[in-house]
């Protein structure tokens, strides 16, 4: 499944959005990074203790969730991020209605920390920041994604 189109053009007013909620100056790189620069933007202000703009986090969460789907491609594993996005991945027995029988679901801050690898799988199920149904609902062999 190739991964969505974001828009750059969205992807920069809400990165900017984000920078000048941090006090920094508007981004001035090259269009092909912006989505890694919002991703750098979201998580400065996450170590910084403040929320995250909201349309800034949404977008971080959909190019990190995408990048998953894109390295570990497949429709086995269904992982949630509510309210900003969901993708399936992961190879293996696929299902073509309903619920898939593997689900994994985090809130937004708990998975751009495992998505660039800095909260372990494990440690993530440990103190209960990740719900995870299904025989094959393990992220660990897929992540970090950035």
């Amino acid at each position: 499944m190739p991964a969505r189109k974001l828009d750059p053009e969205k992807l920069r007013s809400a990165l900017d959005a984000q920078l000048v909620a941090l006090d920094s100056p508007a981004y001035d790189g090259p269009a092909a990074a912006l989505a890694d620069a919002l991703v750098g933007a979201v998580m400065t202000a996450y170590d910084r203790g403040l929320t995250p703009e909201r349309t800034a986090l949404r977008f971080a969460v959909r190019h990190t969730l995408d990048r998953l789907a894109a390295r570990s491609p497949g429709r086995t594993v269904e992982v949630r991020v509510p309210p900003f996005a969901a993708v399936q991945a992961i190879e293996g027995p696929r299902h073509t209605r309903g619920t898939p029988p593997n689900v994994i679901e985090t809130d937004a801050h708990t998975w751009m920390e495992l998505a660039l690898g800095r909260l372990d799988w494990t440690e993530a199920m440990a103190k209960g920041a990740v719900s995870a149904s299904g025989a094959r609902a393990d992220l660990s062999g897929h992540l970090p994604v950035q």
